[in-house]
């Protein structure tokens, strides 16, 4: 049964935000008594918030699909509808959130640390907001935006100070039980440690974190056994700790050549030259093994490592090593840089940005894309004539017409509004020179009639152009 789980692909979606409500007051004696809808609760956000006391993602393998709570819908009498409640999942420290694509959206390090994964939707606007001089009692009100859900990676990367690295059955898993108070599985066969284990040392003044990382074998950076797996929990650590085994019984092993396997196995994987080495000769209190790590000690020494003789049954050389691992440890943390407090970044808007752009397709579409024309069609209940007519009115008045105006657009061509496989495509007519609040009946705008396909706007729009064409040619003047 699966007990630690440091990699999983977990499915968000945010709350979607309440409709707004379309109300008219009523009392005795006065039957219409202005707009009172209310406007809708905004949907509840995703939340990520790094939490020390979980340890593991295991509870996002079992139910990867979180969904926050929806906000609800506005009421008569200008009662607002109740916001959405946070979906808060808590994460182990040292959490990384990535895309499908393998981009890092955020490292998530230190207790309440936080990331937003989905926002929920904005609620709709009841019609007493929606009011105005011209528009006294809208028939109308707009929907709730839709909450952004999507798939994020969650990968755990062990916060710790000291990475222990080795062959199997080098004494790892000995080494952090004596050396802290973890209780590791300890046997005498290969692979004992199927996951990383974590234990806080003090040594003087100085208390650090040192995680065993499962053995590594030939190969581990491309797969092979459970080294690419935890790779990744070595890549936080200030100091890297080499475990070699003095008293191996297999004839083609020695401490050498397992430090180089390592080292290989390092180095294929990337990140980590820059930490310091240490080497730990394990399990002198074997005679052979103390005769083999006296006669290997010279030649790490002259390779620049430190050297430390160990035994982890014994308890011999424990002191000395861990004193040692927390003055590299010590002076690591006081040459990193002063944290300051996040700067607040302003980036303003540019004097020519209208905030959308119009394009024109190959086939004859235009297309509009931005923030407030996509969230405004979103908002907008296309059952509704006058909820349409107030759309047209909203992106007259930001230059959307203006826009397709210069882009060589004609009244019944076609406007598409938002991405491909979500846009909402219409005859265009303009307004600009009717005036922005052209308003009939509540719930009715005379500009709408039924949308024409596609093929026969442009039969139309050719037909037209002809027209013009045939004018110009008998008025011309020469």
């Amino acid at each position: 049964m699966t007990t630690f789980v440091d990699r999983v692909e977990l499915h968000v979606a945010a709350g979607n935000g309440g409709h707004g409500c379309a109300s008219v007051h009523r009392e005795k004696f006065k039957p219409l008594g202005g707009p009172d809808g209310g406007t809708g609760g905004r949907g509840g956000d995703v939340v990520l918030v790094v939490d020390q006391s979980v340890t593991t993602l295991l509870e996002y393998h079992h139910s990867p699909h979180r969904k926050a709570t929806n906000g609800k819908p506005g009421e008569g009498g200008n009662r607002s509808g109740k916001d959405g409640q946070d979906l808060v999942l808590p994460v182990p420290d040292g959490t990384v959130i990535l895309d499908k694509k393998g981009n890092v959206l955020a490292d998530l390090v230190g207790q309440g640390t936080t990331y937003v994964a989905a926002d929920g939707g904005r609620g709709g606007l009841g019609n007493a907001a929606l009011a105005s001089a011209r528009r006294k009692a809208p028939g109308f009100a707009l929907l709730g935006e839709p909450g952004r859900s999507g798939d994020i990676v969650l990968e755990l990367k062990t916060v710790a100070d000291v990475a222990l690295v080795g062959y199997p059955s080098a004494g790892k898993s000995s080494l952090i039980s004596v050396l802290s108070a973890a209780k590791p599985k300890i046997a005498d066969y290969p692979f004992t440690t199927l996951v990383p284990n974590l234990g806080v040392v003090t040594a003087g003044s100085t208390v650090y974190t040192i995680a065993d990382v499962p053995g590594l074998i030939p190969g581990a950076s491309q797969g092979r056994g459970l080294g690419l797996e935890f790779l990744r929990h070595v890549e936080r650590c200030s100091v890297l700790v080499h475990i070699l085994d003095t008293a191996t019984l297999e004839s083609d092993r020695d401490p050498i050549s397992d430090l180089d396997m390592i080292e290989e196995e390092l180095k294929q994987y990337g990140g980590l030259d820059d930490r310091p080495r240490i080497a730990v000769l394990n399990k002198i209190d074997i005679p052979d093994g103390l005769d083999l790590a006296e006669m290997i000690r010279p030649e790490l020494e002259a390779r620049g490592l430190s050297v430390y003789e160990v035994s982890a049954v014994a308890r011999t050389g424990l002191k000395e090593l861990s004193f040692a691992l927390a003055e590299i440890i010590a002076a690591q943390r006081a040459a990193k840089p002063v944290e300051e407090a996040t700067r607040v970044v302003i980036r303003p808007k540019a004097v020519d940005d209208s905030g959308f752009t119009v394009t024109l397709e190959e086939d004859g579409l235009y297309r509009v894309r931005g923030e407030k024309p996509e969230r405004w069609v979103r908002q907008t209940d296309f059952n509704n004539d006058e909820a349409v007519g107030y759309l047209a009115d909203r992106l007259s008045r930001l230059g959307v017409e203006g826009e397709l105006m210069k882009a060589g657009a004609r009244a019944g061509d076609g406007v598409a509004i938002g991405p491909e496989d979500d846009a909402v495509v219409f005859d265009w007519e303009p307004t600009v020179l009717a005036g922005a609040e052209m308003l009939g009946r509540r719930g009715e705008d005379h500009r709408l009639e039924t949308p024409r396909p596609a093929a026969i706007r442009r039969k139309d729009r050719d037909a037209e152009r002809d027209d013009a064409d045939k004018e110009y040619d008998e008025f011309k003047p020469f």
